[in-house]
């Protein structure tokens, strides 16, 4: 293997490395924050995924919050026990049930929402500006790479 092979391979794990912990510790600052709440980090994405983009189908709510589906009822269960999520069945297709943020939830978002992004912000904090847009955009170049290739 030449130089180049091996370097370029180091490369990739380096940087691997340094995604995974750098990703590893701004959860970390996330998560710590959001059970100050008493809510895990799934519960808090379909609550915020909720809230911004409106009543969502149970079935489609996993592909958009990085979970299985299976995950997302007992995940809704769990908000709807704390009465920030409510389930309303289809009116046009009643196999089809929405996940729908109660006005409770809404209050909860609003209120928890811009200390939680405050957290976020201080957490990457060490970039600049600047560097946190060319970190973003290379981020999703990569990702769409990665997804693209696997097969």
């Amino acid at each position: 293997m030449s130089d180049r092979t091996t370097n370029s391979k180091d490369d990739s794990l380096d940087l691997y490395i340094a995604l995974s912990r750098a990703g590893q510790w701004v959860n970390a600052h996330a998560d710590r924050d959001i059970r100050q709440h008493g809510l895990n980090r799934t519960e808090f994405g379909v609550l915020e995924l909720l809230y911004h983009k409106g009543a969502q189908p149970i079935q489609q709510i996993g592909g958009k919050v990085l979970m299985s589906s299976g995950n997302i009822t007992y995940v809704v269960d769990k908000l709807e026990k704390k009465q920030f999520v409510l389930r309303r069945t289809s009116t046009e297709d009643r196999r089809l049930i929405y996940a729908e943020i109660t006005d409770k939830g809404k209050q909860f978002i609003e209120e928890v929402f811009p200390g939680h992004a405050e957290v976020i912000h201080q957490a990457m904090a060490g970039l600049t500006n600047e560097e946190k847009r060319a970190c973003s955009q290379l981020l999703k170049k990569l990702g769409k790479y990665a997804q693209d290739g696997f097969k």
